[in-house]
């Protein structure tokens, strides 16, 4: 079965956009608990503009109260600064189940692009080394078709995540058939060097069948910016149940094939 971890940033971005405390991001991420959500995703960046180390340690303590995996996404090279330790100390400050390395710059409104391996291989090896010594399994963020999975499997990655905003972005258009293709090649590719396939970005309720119908043994989807949004019309409990509704669909059309 596919997992469904929902990615709270927007939450925070909502409260620091007037201060305060409201809407309180671990109430959120427990009423996404609550109806039904496997686990919780943050991406604290260096400039805090939504999540804060704060929050990923009172949503590290959620996790482990719930028996649920938080997922922290972020920048292992981007050094640290004020109120922000660094990719690998908040890790270690947090513990949490998963880590996803992405390679995003301070400029980026959001994560565009995966690793290039050839160039950052070696210099993740040691991070990743370091974050499972912390009892993290380590999953890196790729683009769909990219070179160098092999790497990826060398260096000791745990997982991948497929950046589906390609994909997204052709699904809308109506023909998504050849960035699905690059997903399918990627995930293969990965499953046959031992690598489990996570997937994100831009996935919708509009979209995330069509994508799971096509790509093989998707172990978890990280979902923020749709449900989110969604959720706004339909509240958060429902929304979060009607996706979890499509990956029980999904899980049902694999077993009967």
């Amino acid at each position: 079965m596919t997992l469904l971890s929902v990615n709270v940033n927007k939450i925070a971005v909502l409260r620091n956009s007037r201060g305060g405390l409201e809407p309180d991001v671990v109430r959120a991420a427990r009423t996404c608990l609550y109806a039904g959500a496997h686990g919780i995703t943050v991406h604290p960046r260096p400039d805090q503009r939504h999540i804060r180390p704060d929050d990923v340690l009172a949503l590290a303590a959620l996790a482990d109260e719930s028996g649920v995996e938080l997922n922290i996404e972020g920048n292992p090279f981007a050094p640290p600064r004020d109120g922000y330790p660094g990719f690998i100390a908040l890790c270690d400050a947090a513990r949490p189940a998963q880590a996803t390395l992405v390679p995003d710059g301070d400029g980026q409104i959001t994560s565009d692009h995966g690793f290039d391996f050839a160039r950052d291989g070696e210099r993740l090896a040691p991070l990743i080394a370091e974050l499972k010594a912390l009892g993290c399994r380590v999953s890196l963020f790729v683009d769909a078709g990219c070179e160098g999975l092999e790497t990826a499997a060398r260096i000791g990655a745990d997982r991948i995540e497929i950046y589906t905003g390609p994909f997204a972005d052709a699904a809308a258009r109506g023909d998504a058939s050849a960035e699905l293709a690059h997903c399918v090649r990627t995930a293969r590719e990965a499953q046959a060097l031992g690598l489990g396939v996570n997937a994100g970005h831009d996935l919708s309720q509009g979209n995330l069948e069509e994508f799971l119908e096509a790509v093989p043994e998707v172990l978890e989807v990280s979902i923020g910016h749709a449900l989110i949004g969604e959720a706004l019309y339909a509240g958060l409990q429902r929304t979060v149940q009607a996706y979890l509704a499509i990956l029980d669909d999904a899980t049902a059309a694999a077993n009967r094939r």
